[in-house]
């Protein structure tokens, strides 16, 4: 059971104490406090968008957050079962003060979160966060009286609207994808993606019996494990080869994170997901790009054939955001499959991910494993550690960085250490009470022996 409260918003698992789980009365707490924020800050009627993925707890979560928001007098507008960046993008459509989105994004089945939008769109910052954080503690919050409750406002078009801006970005070719006549099979991991990537495939000219869409119902029972990692994701690969289908699509509960297969089954592998899209933005819109230092380094080499600059930002996508403001960066995201198109919206966005893919492939005109050989082969090694309640995560840092004082050390976001043309990166998890230990090299018995030394290290000191 765990609870964790962060900047960002607050996530938990369900059932349990309060200050323990994300319980009702915690998510009371947070919801009242992030509105009494907005009403801080605002001295008209506050509006706020709310939307869900496809958790089983989602409704009774849902119900806690609309219900608070209205005691405080505060106007909901609900999209229902949607997916984040749908989400983040309503909130500017209905020129609302914030957004709520209901998702614990690639936790298991026991795990939900409250994530905080502002009214861009936009995660809120970090002194947000602490203001908010600070509210909560100190339960600063006072609720309307009965003629000032807020009402709700049922919106069942946002996804409708979000695909609409996809279909009309500049680079997004639905002739081309059309004409290409591409057979998908889609792993919707029993959330939003069921009907959100269906939606938008067939918006881009996909015949419907085309698509194939595994663990498509909705009802938050992941058949395996969300995060769209290699070891999740064999039903999808043997699915590609016996569907004799062009590409596999796999996304998470919120579809902000997106992953492909190679028509061989073969994994194109996540970190490659904004390489190859970045590859293609970069050669119709010079510019520099963003992702986190956890990233593979492919993206600044295919950044610099294009002549542009890459920047890394710390790992969160609120530091990548703000570092692809400060650089006017066109194209930015995260290792881990997350895309952010800045002249469309600044978050994780699988839906525009898969259209400007698509194009790509469709113009290319070569298989998806033709276009992934096409990158330089870095292999990157994704661990962690659970850390018990107790543990001093500082102290574990302070050692590692003494061992390795020698090499070159980064601690802009936990601990980076370079080894000549390989890298390891240690940090604490925004999600979960582990540290995260990734390690990139050429060769993939490298990186993994460069993760195994310093995790045993820290086993070590710990």
């Amino acid at each position: 059971m765990a609870l964790i409260k962060s900047i960002s918003g607050i996530r938990g698992t369900i059932g349990g104490k309060p200050n323990e789980t994300l319980s009702p009365l915690d998510i009371v707490r947070f919801s009242a406090s992030y509105g009494t924020w907005l009403l801080n800050n605002n001295t008209e009627k506050i509006k706020v968008v709310i939307g869900r993925d496809g958790r089983i707890s989602g409704p009774m979560v849902q119900s806690i957050v609309t219900n608070t928001l209205i005691a405080l007098g505060i106007d909901v507008v609900d999209v229902g079962i949607s997916t984040t960046p749908t989400v983040e993008m309503a909130v500017v459509f209905h020129q609302a003060n914030g957004g709520i989105i209901i998702t614990a994004s690639h936790n298991p089945k026991e795990w939900n979160a409250l994530k905080l939008l502002n009214n861009k769109g936009e995660f809120i910052s970090a002194k947000e966060g602490e203001t908010i954080l600070d509210i909560a503690s100190k339960d600063l919050f006072a609720f309307a009286s009965v003629d000032k409750l807020g009402t709700v406002i049922n919106d069942e078009t946002a996804l409708d609207k979000h695909i609409d801006a996809i279909l009309k970005y500049p680079l997004v070719d639905v002739s081309a994808i059309k004409k290409a006549k591409f057979k998908i099979v889609i792993d919707a991991i029993n959330s939003s993606g069921a009907f959100a990537v269906p939606a938008l495939l067939k918006a881009l000219g996909v015949n419907l019996k085309d698509i194939v869409v595994l663990n498509e119902e909705v009802n938050g029972k992941f058949a395996h494990n969300p995060e769209p990692l290699p070891q999740h994701l064999s039903e999808l690969c043997n699915a590609v080869q016996k569907q004799n289908a062009h590409i596999g699509i796999a996304v998470d509960p919120d579809v902000d994170r997106l992953c492909f297969v190679c028509e061989d089954g073969s994994l194109f592998g996540e970190e490659y997901t904004l390489v190859a899209v970045s590859d293609f933005v970069l050669k119709n819109k010079k510019g520099n790009t963003v992702s986190n230092m956890s990233s593979t380094r492919a993206l600044k080499d295919v950044t610099e054939k294009h002549g542009g600059t890459h920047y890394p930002s710390a790992v969160g996508e609120v530091n990548v955001v703000n570092k692809m403001k400060e650089v006017n960066a066109v194209i930015g995201g995260e290792g881990n499959g997350g895309i952010i198109v800045p002249d469309l919206h600044y978050g994780r966005d699988a839906l525009i991910g898969i259209a400007l893919f698509l194009t790509h492939l469709a113009n290319e005109k070569k298989s998806v494993r033709q276009i992934r050989n096409t990158y330089p082969n870095y292999f990157i090694s994704k661990n962690k550690i659970d850390v018990e309640n107790g543990i001093d995560v500082k102290k574990i840092f302070t050692e590692i960085k003494k061992k390795y004082k020698n090499n070159p050390i980064n601690t802009e976001d936990g601990l980076k250490i370079d080894f000549d043309n390989d890298w390891v990166h240690l940090r604490t998890s925004n999600t979960e009470p582990i540290i995260r230990i990734y390690s990139e090299s050429n060769f993939e018995t490298t990186a993994d022996n460069i993760a195994k030394r310093i995790m045993h290290d820290i086993k070590e000191i710990m």
